[in-house]
């Protein structure tokens, strides 16, 4: 089976509205991206919720796939009168059927986090069989070492992580950091996450990579500390959940904090001050990862 592309740009504040009207008119999917994408010009965009600003570029290209037999002009025409504007400059090009998991496989490979240290997708063979491999196929949930932010944690993981460290990942998504934890020879290691999805992603790979690790709702954690506590999330909820994490960490115990701009790490830091001597450990391509030692001369209550 074929399928019909229709492409065009348009602004920011109108790329959602579009992009409704083209999936109630019947595309099948609405894509939107950077039209400078693969050039110099093309401009990384990020945001979370509760930040200000738009998530999408001044200028949004959108792409819509239809049946091959669509009348993607038509259908344009229609939402545009539906919106009340004109109907935007626009191309239209056939996609053709392709096997699309092979072809999803086809953009991961095995990435290195350092040396001797692999993070490898199922279908792949590992590079160097005698490395630390992770066994990671990309999924439903966040995380699987091509971001910055994962890879900074791994590096972070590797460092700290012996025979008696126990650690909590607290945002486990695909469940990696906790992973690696057990493979570096965490001695106890436990996972958490508000998505069911996470959490049944996470144990599907521990089981994969044949590691004990827990992984559990927040509400179900039990009431302790930990050697060892690495957040992976976004700017707002770390800040929020400070208190809850520095009552995670035991007296003399480490905190990697990571999915943080580094003109955000000082407003980060500043909210974990309180309890941990924190400060940028390192940053990559502009993302920083915070850690921090906690300090015993604040109250310790679990919860």
């Amino acid at each position: 089976m074929s399928y019909l592309a229709l492409r065009f740009d348009t602004s920011a504040e109108a790329a959602e509205t579009w992009a409704e009207a083209l999936l109630a008119a019947g595309a099948l999917s609405v894509d939107v991206s950077d039209p400078a994408a693969g050039t110099p010009a093309e401009t990384p965009v990020y945001a979370e919720p509760g930040e200000p600003g738009s998530a999408l570029w001044p200028i949004s290209r959108l792409s819509a796939l239809f049946d091959a037999g669509a009348d993607a002009d038509a259908v344009l025409r229609t939402c545009a009168q539906r919106l009340g504007v004109a109907p935007p400059p626009h191309a239209t090009h056939p996609v053709a059927e392709q096997d699309w998991v092979r072809a999803t496989q086809a953009q991961f490979g095995p990435i290195r986090i350092a040396e001797g240290f692999w993070i490898v997708p199922s279908w792949c063979v590992p590079p160097d069989p005698q490395a630390l491999n992770l066994a990671l196929d990309p999924g439903l949930a966040f995380g699987t070492g091509s971001h910055p932010t994962t890879r900074l944690c791994l590096e972070w993981l590797r460092e700290h992580v012996d025979g008696q460290s126990t650690l909590l990942d607290y945002g486990c998504g695909s469940g990696i950091l906790a992973i690696a934890a057990a493979k570096l020879g965490g001695r106890r290691v436990a996972g958490t996450d508000i998505d069911p999805q996470a959490l049944r992603a996470s144990a599907v790979n521990a089981q994969a990579n044949r590691v004990a690790a827990t992984f559990v709702a927040p509400a179900a954690l039990p009431p302790e500390t930990f050697d060892l506590v690495v957040a992976n999330i976004l700017t707002h909820p770390l800040i929020v959940l400070a208190p809850l994490l520095a009552r995670r960490v035991r007296a003399g115990g480490r905190i990697a904090l990571a999915g943080l701009l580094a003109a955000q790490a000082a407003e980060v830091a500043g909210a974990y001050a309180h309890w941990f001597n924190i400060a940028t450990w390192r940053t990559r391509d502009g993302w920083s990862l915070l850690a921090g030692v906690r300090r015993d001369d604040t109250g310790m209550r679990a919860g």
